[in-house]
């Protein structure tokens, strides 16, 4: 049979198991497998798995993952995010919607220093959802507003998921959490827009609070100091060379721990939970990656990833098509399957593809480009009914507001993310400015 006829054969068999909900690092390494052997043999696929495991898993690289899970979970049960939404709200909080602005801020700094976009909108909804219902925000509102900011914690590095990219892609992961910047300021800045317009058009939406005193502004940044030191160490330590990523990370959980012992809220138990987590969130991550990387090399023993980047210069479709038809895959994608998985399925497939097609940049400013739009559009999903992993987190822990109500509460914010993308695309430098100043 043509090894094309077999590729195709193979993603649809994985895409109807995912519709089954098995559990997608599963399907992707049994679909992948039963590919190679029809694609090669047995024999090979044996010779392939007993070289793959060690050569994976001890990547030193990918030890970044579970140190920066780890650093997550303890900045989760530390406290952090109570003093971010404090600081946040007597800074802005007298503003209308001031709130929810502050929610969202506060998810960008707690979403720099966990990488997850689910602790962050997990954890900080435990904070601001009470303090908003007491001031009657409208539920709408409140839960749009910390779904979206969940999704920070995708992009704002560092992220667990641009990580994946980087070793998916064979990237400079430094490079990377500086090309998110920029857009990651760009989400903050829109949503606390989105907000602005939102109450400007539903004034009942956000009551007006009274403007915090100066001494109390002062106080609220003494009680964040040392998550700014930290964020500080950590990722100015990394760009300034003085550390790789790994040993940042490392530093990254050394200090956050001791923050939680300083403010005497880390116990013993929850480091203990915190380790348990942590393995169990890297175990899951491990073996999407581990099925994926059996499923990717299948697709390329069938040639479809080269092929397909030949069939798109060949029909001289016009690069710039050839991308809005990968976001809208994205985003039609997104609905439908979280963003690791998306990431680790179609990365090795699609990033041929973009990197055999000129757009007039050099080709680590291609690849730069075409993460950082990646994670945005990937970032989209996470707020995008009907399975926006978002949506289902606020919703749980919200209870008193219906499904319906938070699914209309992430239109403002949806809208921002169409504007960011359309500035992402239209603007490709805004991915790689940093990058090139730093590289000099």
């Amino acid at each position: 049979m043509d090894p094309t006829i077999i590729s195709i054969i193979l993603v649809i068999v994985l895409l109807g198991a995912i519709l089954l909900r098995a559990p997608i690092g599963l399907a992707m390494g049994v679909v992948g497998a039963a590919g190679y052997m029809v694609l090669s043999s047995p024999a090979g696929l044996q010779a392939y798995l007993s070289t793959a495991w060690p050569d994976k898993f001890l990547s030193y690289d990918l030890a970044i993952v579970p140190l920066f899970i780890l650093m997550g979970h303890l900045a989760t049960r530390t406290g952090i995010s109570a003093s971010l939404f404090s600081a946040s709200n007597a800074w802005i909080g007298h503003w209308r919607g001031g709130l929810a602005m502050a929610a969202v801020a506060g998810c960008a700094m707690f979403g720099s220093i966990s990488g997850s976009s689910i602790a962050t909108a997990s954890t900080m909804a435990k904070v601001a959802l009470p303090e908003m219902k007491k001031h009657n925000y409208s539920g709408a509102l409140s839960s749009g507003a910390l779904a979206a900011g969940g999704t920070l914690g995708i992009l704002i590095p560092p992220s667990i998921v641009l990580i994946i990219y980087a070793l998916l892609t064979e990237q400079n992961i430094v490079k990377l959490f500086l090309a998110a910047t920029i857009p990651g300021l760009l989400a903050v800045l829109g949503f606390i827009i989105a907000i602005g317009i939102y109450v400007r058009i539903n004034a009942d939406a956000a009551p007006l609070q009274e403007r915090a005193s100066l001494s109390v502004r002062l106080r609220s940044l003494g009680s964040i100091w040392h998550i700014v030191g930290v964020f500080i160490i950590v990722l100015g330590g990394i760009y300034g060379g003085f550390f790789t990523p790994a040993e940042g990370a490392s530093i990254g959980v050394v200090l956050t721990a001791a923050v939680g012992v300083f403010n005497r809220t880390l116990t013993v138990g929850a480091m203990v939970e915190s380790l348990v987590e942590t393995a169990a969130t890297s175990a899951m991550i491990f073996v999407i990656i581990f099925g994926a990387d059996i499923f990717n090399v299948a697709m390329a023993l069938s040639r479809m990833p080269t092929e397909l980047a030949d069939w798109f210069i060949a029909a001289e479709i016009a690069p710039m098509t050839v991308l809005l038809m990968i976001v809208g895959f994205y985003l039609v994608m997104g609905c439908v399957m979280d963003s690791l998985s998306m990431i680790v399925l179609t990365v090795p497939v699609f990033f041929p593809t973009m990197m055999s097609l000129d757009f007039g940049l050099l080709p680590e400013q291609q690849a730069l480009w075409f993460g950082i739009l990646t994670l945005v559009v990937v970032e989209l999903g996470m707020i995008t009914p009907p399975v926006g992993m978002n949506l289902f987190i606020i919703s749980a822990m919200a209870k008193d507001i219906p499904t319906a109500q938070i699914f209309r509460g992430t239109v403002p914010f949806i809208a921002s993310e169409f504007v960011r993308i359309a500035l992402l695309i239209g603007f490709p430098a805004l991915s790689f400015w940093l990058v090139d100043i730093w590289s000099g």
